[in-house]
């Protein structure tokens, strides 16, 4: 199944008023890292289902929340916990690192 692609349409009901906390994968089709770190990212969403809301946001066709969002590197991951962006990183981190953030939100 892996992570839910979000647009900007859909980013205010899927991320901003979303019960559990969610990661944003600030992604871009062309972008090396980003399609390294993304089979990292479906994995999680799959493992952390209920627990955490894995979600990928295209910044070339998402340039309003991109822009909102002040996304300048990719990948770019937030985290959002009760529609406020409460972590985040930039860069094709390693999943040991990837899930050590999501644990800390997780109650």
């Amino acid at each position: 199944m892996g992570a839910l692609h979000v647009s900007d349409k859909d980013f205010n009901k899927e991320v901003i008023k979303s019960d559990i906390p969610v990661l944003v994968d600030c992604w871009a089709e062309w972008c090396g890292p980003c399609r390294m770190v993304g089979p990292v990212i479906d994995k999680l969403a799959d493992e952390y289902k209920g627990k955490f809301k894995i979600t990928k946001l295209d910044v070339d066709h998402n340039r309003e929340t991109a822009t909102k969002y002040q996304i300048q590197s990719i990948p770019t991951m937030m985290i959002f916990v009760k529609g406020e962006v409460v972590d985040g990183f930039i860069g094709a981190h390693p999943e040991a690192s990837i899930r050590a953030k999501l644990d800390k939100y997780i109650k």
